[in-house]
């Protein structure tokens, strides 16, 4: 009776460590489609909520092409450079391209390789060179200064839009529910693996945002159900000052919209106070 108490519990350790590492490697070979959840579709135009706006070809360094939209505001304060998050493409921030042209702000929103009009599969260097390219479609072609430049990134797009403030001197940056590092992120979702040693991506964030040379503003909301609040924090606390906190309400995708006025007055006085 033993023996085969012991035969079945050793199968059973056998069929969980298969399974564990079965389910390590279907991490390690399915990890770009956990990160990147891009859309082709382009399922609404600025235009179709009054914007006017420019369609953009832009070529990246390393021969890609991106697609890019900009949209002018009367009266123009700042031009942000708008770096969205890993999921949808361009047309799924219509919302917060009306927000940002109600404050006064141009913003040049573009498409990462492999989301919606733009070529080519998503890299996480991929990502920063389409990142530098709309950065020098807005100095070369725009000829608007560095110094009217504020970047901004929202989720997966913080780390991109840090990565580029580290390399160039803009205005400022603005990170909204941004993470600290994906190895982070990924190893308080599935703490049973482990995901640090096994990460094919970084996006650190935290290092970008110590080396950027620029007021930085870091929007979190302790309601955010896919990047903990402390994260924001921790993105603060690594920042060189200027710098600034604004907690908002909401969800991870919805924080901004439900936040209403106490979003739009604090990225209006921040912008102000540049």
């Amino acid at each position: 009776m033993r023996k085969r108490i012991l035969n079945i519990a050793i199968s059973i350790i056998s069929v969980v460590i298969c399974f564990y590492i079965a389910a390590i490697l279907l991490m390690v070979i399915f990890q770009p489609r956990m990160v990147y959840i891009p859309h082709r579709d382009i399922t609404m135009l600025p235009s179709d909520v009054g914007l006017s706006f420019d369609d953009v070809r832009m070529t990246t360094s390393d021969g890609g092409e991106i697609n890019g939209w900009f949209i002018p505001a009367e009266n123009q304060n700042k031009v942000l450079l708008f770096c969205h998050g890993n999921a949808g493409n361009i047309s799924h921030r219509i919302e917060s391209l009306q927000i940002f042209n109600k404050l006064g702000l141009s913003t040049f929103i573009f498409d990462y390789r492999g989301y919606g009009k733009s070529e080519g599969k998503p890299t996480e260097k991929g990502t920063y060179l389409d990142a530098e390219a709309a950065w020098n479609y807005l100095i070369n072609e725009k000829q608007i200064k560095p110094e009217d430049i504020v970047i901004f990134g929202r989720s997966l797009g913080g780390s991109v839009a840090s990565w580029l403030a580290k390399e160039k001197s803009p205005s400022a940056l603005i990170l909204e529910s941004a993470f600290t590092s994906i190895p982070d992120i990924a190893g308080e979702l599935y703490p049973i693996f482990p995901v640090r040693l096994l990460s094919r991506f970084q996006y650190d964030t935290k290092e970008y945002v110590a080396s950027a040379r620029c007021p930085v503003l870091i929007i979190h909301s302790r309601k955010d159900e896919l990047i903990p609040y402390h994260h924001g924090e921790t993105l603060f606390n690594s920042a060189n000052d200027p710098k600034e906190f604004l907690e908002i309400t909401g969800g991870h995708n919805d924080g901004f919209i439900l936040s209403g006025k106490l979003y739009e007055d604090g990225l209006a006085g921040f912008i102000n106070r540049l």
